[in-house]
């Protein structure tokens, strides 16, 4: 039986479509919500945006989705444990824009906050800077980042209550609840799914009202 914030895997498909840009959650898998990247896999879209950490491995998390060529851009902080991503681009298959990962997470945090951008010295003097605006604050020079907003985002919650209300473990953390707040959809897989109030308050990492979509594991 399905609780006011679980859906069926129908209704996830309804919010996916070609073309749209997609925030996942996790460090090489670990956070990221295997079932609906699959679910994801099996709709056939494609020419995606993703947005995250890094792109996993070819077999592994959000590289599934690479190698299958549905993905036209990733925004990332590094793709080197993905070789199937390096050779994507190098063959120019897909545009690639790497990002140092604390800008890349203030990014995402101001998209969810939102703010136009964030000022940042990390760049300056490299690549990283070419085509963007570079302001001086006090004889330190700073890199305009633009905000960062997705039209989904897929994460992985270890503990879901029927409200939405999210905990996630140790490393699986990391850039989750900065995309609940960044992205038009949120949908969640958790490993399991518990009575409203058996979630202490203090642990919730993501409130519920961020949450549109929770599904458990093995369910998609």
């Amino acid at each position: 039986m399905h609780t006011e914030k679980q859906i069926e895997r129908s209704a996830i498909r309804k919010h996916l479509h070609d073309g749209m840009s997609i925030m996942f959650g996790g460090f090489l898998g670990s956070g990221s919500p295997k079932g609906i990247i699959q679910e994801i896999l099996d709709a056939g879209i494609k020419d995606l945006t993703i947005i995250g950490n890094d792109t996993a491995m070819p077999d592994t998390g959000i590289g599934v989705l690479v190698s299958a060529k549905r993905v036209k851009k990733v925004i990332t902080s590094h793709i080197g444990t993905n070789a199937e991503t390096g050779r994507q681009m190098i063959a120019g298959e897909i545009e690639v824009e790497l990002v140092p990962q604390g800008t890349l997470a203030e990014r995402i945090r101001c998209g969810g906050s939102g703010l136009g951008g964030v000022l940042t010295p990390t760049g300056v003097g490299t690549l990283v800077e070419e085509g963007k605006t570079k302001l001086s604050f006090d004889g330190v020079d700073y890199l305009v980042e633009r905000a960062l907003r997705a039209d989904l985002a897929i994460l992985k919650a270890h503990i879901a209550d029927e409200k939405g209300n999210l905990v996630y473990r140790r490393a699986a953390r990391n850039f989750n609840p900065l995309m609940a707040l960044a992205a038009d959809f949120v949908a969640v897989e958790a490993d399991s799914i518990v009575a409203p109030g058996e979630i202490d308050p203090d642990l919730v990492m993501t409130p519920g009202i961020l949450v549109d979509a929770l599904i458990l594991s093995g369910e998609c």
